[in-house]
């Protein structure tokens, strides 16, 4: 693709860019509509679950490298992040998986509900209002934690060129069965050859891989 496509953070432009934000808000907002009776289930759900918060917020790394407040519904306990500091400090072979994916197996803090909404990836529809207010896609690299910045290394511009997605190229190529490594791999790819064709054929491939739950942990 030559570079006249691209703008100064590597950001696809012309006809493809000047239309991608307004059908990404459009359809945002068409789905929130759409599965209100789906969010009031889910909350209510985790509420009798698990009482507590609803949704979840998280600091995700954005475009142009800037943090934003990410939204999720709560799929783990309440006081997960204390537990998760005793677990990797007395299971040494847990923090080598931590350090290495970032994501714990059979995690032991997910709730009953949240196993479910996981499986389906349910739990991050809250996102579809990050669409809205920018800070993400409807498709687009999967959205990462400061701390695994460092791992893009010198690849992490492709990262930065792009909103993050709701659903990716990751997302619909095995999630969590794949390696971190691949991942990246598959975020400079979709950067590389992003178009409205492109995302077309990932949200196409979304629905099998979600109700398939391939790969979702």
């Amino acid at each position: 693709m030559s570079r006249s496509r691209w703008d100064c953070w590597g950001e696809l432009a012309g006809p493809d860019h000047a239309l991608a934000r307004p059908i990404d808000t459009v359809l945002a907002a068409l789905l929130i509509i759409g599965f209100l009776p789906v969010f009031l289930l889910i909350a209510a759900a985790i509420w009798l679950d698990d009482p507590g918060p609803i949704i979840f917020v998280q600091r995700r790394v954005g475009r142009k490298g800037k943090c934003f407040p990410c939204f999720k519904f709560r799929s783990m306990q309440v006081d997960a992040e204390k537990q998760l500091a005793g677990i990797l400090r007395d299971n040494p072979e847990l923090r080598e998986t931590w350090d290495r994916d970032h994501k714990l197996p059979a995690d032991p803090r997910v709730t009953r509900v949240g196993r479910i909404l996981r499986m389906t990836s349910l739990d991050e529809l809250p996102q579809l209002f990050n669409v809205v207010r920018g800070e993400m896609s409807i498709v687009g690299p999967r959205p990462i934690v400061a701390a695994e910045v460092p791992r893009y290394g010198r690849y992490i511009h492709h990262y930065y060129a792009l909103r993050p997605g709701l659903t990716g190229l990751w997302q619909v190529s095995g999630r969590s069965s794949v390696t971190y490594r691949r991942r990246i791999a598959a975020d400079i790819k979709y950067a590389r050859a992003r178009t409205l064709g492109f995302d077309a054929m990932i949200l196409a491939a979304t629905i099998p891989a979600v109700a398939t739950g391939r790969g979702s942990c």
